[in-house]
């Protein structure tokens, strides 16, 4: 080979190497904006102020948890417990649900968004689970994520609460607070997941996405957040706290 020839080879490979280099930097996380003491104190302020943490998702067993996270897509809990209350009565298990069919199923959830399509799937998971699981809901995720309706992190909370995994179920108010208070920066709900998941102490593992959601969803608002109730108040990084309604 020419010396011209070799000089052309090494400069193929060269853009080459730049992309290796960028799919590696894709992979790597954003680095947490605070440090490892004071996210362990966070979690421990969390838990004193709620040492059992619950979902507010009424259910009576794994696969009616399954049920009412795939129908609690761009709905509120209080919504979907309204309209499950009477369904989960009448069909807590694949079978029953199949029997009672679409149309009823939709009838039940009609004051949810979304209905039509949420009713299809209901009916289509449960017609899954019955073929391939015997009509159990499988503890894998990959598994989980299969069924019609379910995507990761609805995997991820009956993975948590059904089965003791110490998941992290990333909605938008999880999403938030790992930013807002510099935890896990990221822009999309995976990076985000595996941040969290990355510096979060073992022992808070199990109850942390609860905490974190609740948090967000009473306390640490997306607009004009209750920092004058806050509990971790002094450990975030936000400078321009929401004063008290009294001050």
């Amino acid at each position: 080979m020419s010396g011209a020839e070799k000089k052309t080879q090494a400069t193929a490979a060269k853009p080459k190497a730049k992309a290796k280099k960028k799919v590696a930097a894709k992979k790597r996380l954003p680095r947490a904006k605070i440090k490892a003491d004071q996210i362990a104190a966070i979690f421990e302020r969390l838990e004193k102020q709620n040492p059992e943490p619950k979902g507010e998702l009424e259910h009576v067993n794994a696969y009616t948890l399954l049920v009412a996270v795939v129908l609690s897509a761009q709905a509120t809990d209080a919504g979907v417990n309204k309209a499950t209350r009477a369904l989960f009565k009448v069909a807590d298990t694949p079978a029953k649900m199949v029997a009672l069919g679409e149309d009823t199923v939709r009838d039940h959830v009609k004051t949810i968004g979304l209905f039509r399509g949420k009713a299809k799937n209901v009916i289509a998971l449960s017609e899954l689970l019955i073929e391939k699981y015997d009509g159990e809901v499988p503890e894998d995720r990959d598994a989980l994520v299969e069924l019609p309706g379910v995507g990761r992190k609805t995997a991820n909370v009956v993975m948590n609460m059904s089965f003791g995994h110490p998941t992290m179920a990333v909605d938008t108010h999880v999403f938030r607070l790992a930013n807002r208070l510099g935890m896990a920066p990221g822009k999309d709900v995976l990076q985000v997941e595996e941040g969290l998941l990355k510096v979060i102490p073992e022992q808070y593992g199990l109850h942390a996405h609860h905490w974190l959601i609740l948090h967000g969803r009473y306390v640490c608002i997306a607009r004009k957040p209750k920092c004058y109730n806050c509990v971790i108040s002094d450990l975030c990084i936000v400078k321009d706290k929401t004063p008290s309604p009294s001050q």
